[in-house]
């Protein structure tokens, strides 16, 4: 899978309480403002992807060292990935996700973002757990079954990378925040 770039752009939106009415355009500055946290969050996710088709890659590919990892580095790939994936979802949810979520329902415990955060988890801990088996030399690694253990979350992941960068975005963010406010997230 690759990541898609639906960016907002300067144009019209609804507004969140049911007024149809458009909003006016923005001005390129004001929109860069407001789509500041959506180009900040795509920068991360992109660290994201990039290691997950690294991966995916590494488990598919044939060849004396798949994918240019040899099984020690792709080990270590992957738990790097599930560790810094588990510690950028832990910032957002104590830190990012409580602000937003005061006006924001995509942001809410009980709602999509957060509802993808854990099925993400579910997947990342049995990755995790595979290959600190095989990082022990309990379990010999094989990519197919480290495959199998990606691919068991990797439609979730790719949606949610893909769905937060777009409630961040420019149009979704001025429905619920002045330019004011946007200029003083902590984020």
């Amino acid at each position: 899978m690759s990541p898609k770039k639906d960016q907002a752009s300067p144009a019209s939106s609804s507004q969140p309480d049911g007024n149809n009415e458009p909003l006016p355009p923005l001005s390129p500055k004001d929109f860069r403002t407001y789509n500041r946290m959506a180009e900040k969050m795509d920068y991360y996710h992109n660290h994201f992807r990039q290691m997950w088709n690294q991966l995916q890659d590494a488990c598919t590919s044939t060849g004396k060292r798949p994918g240019g990892l040899s099984p020690r580095q792709l080990i270590t790939t992957g738990l790097t990935f599930c560790s810094q994936l588990d510690l950028h979802h832990s910032i957002e949810e104590e830190h990012i996700f409580p602000t937003l979520a005061r006006r924001m329902p995509e942001f809410r415990r009980e709602l999509s973002l957060v509802s993808q955060h854990r099925q993400i988890h579910k997947g990342l801990e049995k990755l995790e757990e595979y290959l600190t088996k095989c990082r022990s030399g309990e379990v010999d690694l094989q990519r197919e079954e480290m495959k199998m253990h990606m691919d068991a979350f990797g439609e979730v992941l790719w949606t949610h990378l893909d769905d937060e960068v777009k409630a961040l975005g420019a149009e979704n963010m001025r429905r619920y925040w002045n330019l004011q406010e946007m200029g003083r997230m902590p984020f």
